[in-house]
């Protein structure tokens, strides 16, 4: 009997002291919080399948569908920069909805184009295109930004050398207290990041109740300015102050 009572003593210590070990204890004598699984390293594009609330993935297939055909040739005169849209495959965007939507941009008498100080046409052909214009899931886009040592954390569109990525969370949702409908706000990024391709820099608001410029961070904010998405305002280049 002592010796069975003996074990059981034992055992019953061994016990608690591994439980105790298992504990972590935090300086107030509280467990301390389990902390996050660090999950696989970094992702291939593509690899993270997470949903936003809104309903689009957050990460799609990392590999993309161009779109098919030519636009018109839109510009009055200058020289012709060619350009070719593409569509994250896993998005659930429709390819050509999405290049319709860009040669609306482009081709609006308020964009790029006015002055005659530039043509634009959409071609399908990579090898015939000057910079291509991507729809990106938020990783994926992140991701492509980050190979030109951009950080957008998932949230902004960028542009490296030949590339605009467009982040998709833009495109559908735009950003908080924008102040204008998303078909302003998708204008906006398309001028913007395409601006940057033409070599414009960034530009600060010119006053409160005034036009943004579309060179402007309008992402980040307004600054006093109202929304405005084209880089001409009646009949001429409209823009603010170059930021350093």
């Amino acid at each position: 009997m002592r010796r069975r009572r003996r074990r059981t003593v034992l055992l019953g210590l061994v016990l608690l002291v591994a439980v105790v070990g298992a504990v972590a204890l935090t300086p107030g004598g509280d467990p301390a919080p389990r902390p996050p699984s660090a999950g696989p390293g970094p992702m291939a594009y593509g690899a993270d399948q997470r949903t936003e609330p809104t309903g689009y993935p957050r990460a799609g297939a990392g590999s993309f569908t161009a779109a098919a055909g030519e636009s018109p040739v839109v510009g009055a005169d200058g020289p012709l920069r060619r350009y070719r849209v593409a569509v994250e495959r896993g998005t659930g965007q429709d390819v050509p909805a999405f290049a319709a939507a860009v040669d609306e941009v482009l081709a609006d008498p308020r964009g790029w184009t006015a002055g005659g100080e530039r043509r634009v046409q959409r071609v399908a052909d990579a090898e015939v295109a000057d910079f291509t214009i991507y729809l990106a899931t938020p990783r994926t886009s992140e991701l492509m930004c980050a190979e030109g040592g951009l950080s957008t954390e998932g949230y902004t569109s960028c542009r490296l050398p030949g590339k605009v990525i467009i982040n998709l969370a833009r495109w559908l949702e735009a950003v908080p207290d924008y102040g204008a409908p998303l078909e302003v706000y998708r204008a906006y990024v398309v001028n913007h990041e395409v601006g940057h391709e033409f070599g414009e820099g960034h530009e600060a608001c010119p006053g409160p109740g005034r036009p943004a410029p579309v060179m402007q961070q309008q992402t980040y904010g307004l600054q006093g300015c109202v929304a405005y998405a084209w880089p001409w305002l009646a009949g001429q280049r409209y823009a603010g102050e170059i930021v350093p």
